[in-house]
């Protein structure tokens, strides 16, 4: 049997991020050899995997990160079954390399990023192996990228909670960009303007204030009218740049915005929340 030490299993272990005596195992069975053994991880990972299928992977973390000239932004979630696993610094580290992964490559979408290679693995087979570290289900859940003049993220405290904005132009105090992507996070819009809602969502609301009319027995002429009133309450709620701004509710977010630089515009945004 080959002569396993200290220096050996910590290296094993900065590869598969599994536990000590794991890789001790791993590397007694494997005779020494790393790639036996982090094979004999991750089979282990898939062991895992295949009989927690069926679990709910509800909890994990939501994390979000611009690149060094704030040109991209990448926000994902990794999921985990346990709220314990999902504050465990070493499954927190696996998902900020993932992020950083996403950073680096811009992957298109979801399926993309999971196939991206990841040290000895892929962004997937990473997340397989830790399966058979912890012992329960995980999966790398959403994935979303911005590309604009200036991206700001923003993670709530107990990374559960995330948001990403694109800004027209750079250039401008960061407390603006970082007020702006924390109101995101705050008052979760569904759009930036009125134009930007959905037509379905229009419509839903449309029919959400004639309902509310007629059972409140307002005249079937008037209908149509407090419907329209009650878009136009659901806009100033609901649109990120005409909700009231959560530091200063005398103004909106627009108004805010041409406060600072009539230029400056939100060109998009993306949001995550693990509890809704």
């Amino acid at each position: 049997m080959a002569n396993i030490s200290a220096a050996d299993v910590a290296r094993l272990r900065k590869m598969t991020l599994a536990g000590m005596m794991d890789c001790k195992k791993a590397l007694e069975e494997s005779n020494g050899d790393f790639d036996k053994a982090v094979e004999i991880i991750r089979k282990k990972g898939q062991a895992v995997a295949s009989k927690r299928a069926d679990r709910e992977a509800t909890e994990g973390v939501v994390l979000a990160k611009t690149n060094a000239d704030s040109s991209t932004g990448a926000l994902i979630v990794l999921n985990s079954e346990t709220d314990f696993v999902a504050k465990n610094n070493d499954f927190i580290a696996l998902a900020g390399k993932i992020l950083d992964l996403a950073l680096t490559k811009k992957p298109a979408d979801l399926q993309t990023l999971k196939s991206l290679p990841l040290e000895n693995s892929t962004a997937e087979g990473k997340v397989t192996e830790y399966m058979g570290i912890i012992g329960e289900k995980l999966e790398l859940a959403f994935y979303e990228k911005i590309e604009a003049p200036f991206v700001q993220a923003y993670i709530h405290p107990g990374n559960k909670l995330a948001s990403l904005a694109g800004f027209s132009k750079a250039g401008v105090d960061i407390q603006v960009y970082k007020d702006v992507v924390m109101q995101i996070a705050a008052m979760n819009p569904v759009a930036i303007d009125k134009d930007d809602v959905p037509a379905q969502v229009i419509e839903q609301e449309l029919e959400i204030g004639r309902d509310q009319a007629r059972r409140d027995g307002k005249p079937e002429n008037m209908i149509d009218k407090i419907a329209q009133g009650k878009l136009a309450k659901f806009y100033k709620e609901n649109t990120l740049l005409n909700q009231e701004f959560i530091k200063d509710s005398k103004i909106n977010i627009r108004q805010y915005l041409e406060s600072v630089d009539k230029q400056l515009k939100v060109t998009t945004f993306k949001r995550f929340n693990l509890n809704q």
